[in-house]
């Protein structure tokens, strides 16, 4: 019996690693001898560093950097075990969770912080860059990212203008004089699912500034501001970001990351199950066990357990997910690769009690265990 475990984490209670070990655990009840892959995932949001460290022995880095509103703050990123590739979470310095919500103001908070993880990878020696751009406190369209790697934007007077999604409409100038020279050096990879435009009504500030505190007059100045700013692009720079897909992630730090750094918008999933190189691990395999915190409508929509699947599915290999909910929208992965799904509660109990992890890796465990023992029934009958 050959297994590949290739799970994203339970946010909030289980790592993709720690799923990893406790389904490893369920099937060698049943199979001892079993080989049992272990493949560390994400789609690109929270656990994003975690899993590809973890998955190519890379390591965690931690330093000082400024969280949205200019405080300073400990924040962890990783480099992979090509010793090259640095993996950044946005949020890990311009996440949403890192502010009290009554000081959410996306026309003050910055990407700052996230230039600096950038620029501390880069002294390290880094030149590949793979970036998680969900869950910010921000709309300045990157401009503090770039502050932070030695851009500075200029008002009409050739004033240097200070951070925030307020300066978005008083750019006139780009001056990159000063901008780090390994950043031509570098590559940037970035991970976004969304395909939102950089402004206009389905654009980065009237979708998802109102979740970061923004009031229904910021939400126009800001979509006004990320309007100008796309035209002192072209004009600066030559490149039209307003209209590509993605550019309004994370308050335009899509556009922002294309705009500057030259980077390359790809769906999460996909670049993770590259960069981890789960299909080479697909030799022989009996079955690939995959799944989420919660399988839905979302999930079907190609989330990391349907990313999963499709590449399984090249090799015909039956696909098993696993997940603490199951909605009855789950059924639509069935037609995304997704073979059989479980839940993994056996009795009711709170959300906090399902989350702790001794619950959870205890389910986890022997929900496994029951499978693999279904599954060598199935293989005895076979046989005789």
């Amino acid at each position: 019996m050959k297994v590949v475990v290739a799970i994203d984490s339970f946010k909030g209670s289980l790592s993709s690693y720690e799923l990893g070990e406790a389904i490893e655990l369920g099937v060698k009840v049943v199979y001892p001898n079993a080989k049992v892959i272990k493949v560390p995932i994400a789609d690109g949001g929270e656990g994003t560093v975690e899993s590809l460290v973890e998955g190519t022995e890379g390591k965690f880095v931690k330093v000082v950097a400024n969280n949205p509103l200019m405080e300073k703050i400990e924040a962890i990123y990783g480099i992979m075990g090509d010793g090259k590739t640095a993996v950044i979470e946005m949020a890990a310095a311009s996440g949403l969770p890192l502010i009290e919500k009554e000081k959410r103001n996306p026309m003050k908070t910055t990407t700052y912080g996230t230039g600096e993880l950038v620029k501390d990878a880069i002294l390290k020696g880094c030149r590949e860059f793979v970036i998680g751009i969900g869950g910010s406190a921000t709309n300045d369209a990157g401009l503090g990212m770039m502050q932070a790697l030695g851009y500075k934007f200029l008002d009409e007077n050739k004033k240097e203008l200070g951070f925030g999604g307020e300066i978005l409409s008083k750019v006139r100038y780009i001056d990159a004089s000063n901008k780090m020279k390994e950043l031509n050096e570098c590559n940037f990879l970035v991970a976004c699912d969304v395909d939102n435009p950089f402004y206009g009504p389905k654009g980065a500030a009237e979708i998802y500034s109102r979740q970061k505190g923004a009031t229904e007059e910021m939400v126009k100045l800001l979509d006004e501001g990320l309007c100008d700013l796309a035209a002192v692009i072209k004009k600066e720079l030559g490149i039209d970001v307003s209209n590509m897909a993605g550019a309004g992630a994370a308050g335009g730090l899509g556009g922002g990351l294309v705009a500057f750094l030259n980077g390359k918008l790809s769906p999460g999933i996909d670049m993770i199950l590259e960069k981890v190189g789960l299909e080479k691990e697909l030799a022989g395999v009996d079955f690939v066990i995959t799944g989420e915190g919660r399988l839905d409508f979302q999930t079907a929509m190609g989330k990391a357990p349907v990313g999963v699947a499709k590449i399984a599915k090249k090799f015909s290999i039956p696909v098993i997910a696993l997940a603490g909910g199951v909605a009855d929208e789950a059924v639509e992965t069935h037609k995304k690769g997704i073979d059989s799904f479980f839940s993994i509660m056996n009795y009711p109990m709170t959300l906090e009690d399902a989350m702790k992890k001794e619950n959870a890796k205890k389910f986890v465990k022997s929900n496994t265990e029951e499978i693999f023992r279904l599954i060598k029934v199935c293989e005895t009958r076979c046989s005789k």
